[in-house]
């Protein structure tokens, strides 16, 4: 249901011409292990010129901690219908999030990033984690985080 929900909302945030076909892509983010609580992360893409482009991801339940996710609250100016049917659980440290999502061909090799921030509770918050443009050379290729993520891989 979740995935379903999660595919409507991409459709619908990272609209592109009816031709365009879809994908399935496997986004696999690894935690590092730093002590602390589950963290809260936000998966979401911004076109060429680094405007916002739509929400892939929330993990996370309890809103009011989603402004301490500052790259995409900033970003979506805190909309949280941005998010709607796309959330799941924080994510424990040491441990894995692994999402596969449909997602429009058009968005690889065409100036589009993919963003990860992370925040843990009575912890830093670490906007804009991993960024990381979408392209076919990147894909399968593990890109390193800088606090709370070991790593982030999208493949497809």
């Amino acid at each position: 249901m979740k995935k379903t929900l999660a595919l409507l909302a991409l459709t619908t945030a990272l609209t592109f011409p009816a031709l365009v076909s879809a994908t399935p892509v496997t986004f696999t983010v690894n935690l590092n292990r730093y002590g602390g609580d589950g963290a809260y992360l936000a998966l979401y893409v911004t076109d060429s010129s680094g405007a916002y482009a739509g929400s892939l991801w929330m993990a996370g339940t309890r809103s009011r901690y989603y402004e301490h996710l500052s790259g995409w609250y900033r970003a979506t100016r805190g909309n949280r219908s941005q998010i709607n049917g796309i959330t799941g659980a924080s994510v424990g440290q040491g441990r894995s999030l692994e999402i596969t999502l449909d997602l429009q061909e058009a968005l690889f090799d065409a100036g589009y990033t993919l963003h990860v921030d992370a925040a843990v509770e009575d912890r830093r918050e670490s906007p804009r984690e991993v960024s990381v443009p979408l392209t076919s050379a990147g894909n399968g290729q593990p890109q390193s985080g800088r606090t709370y993520i070991n790593t982030v891989t999208y493949s497809y």
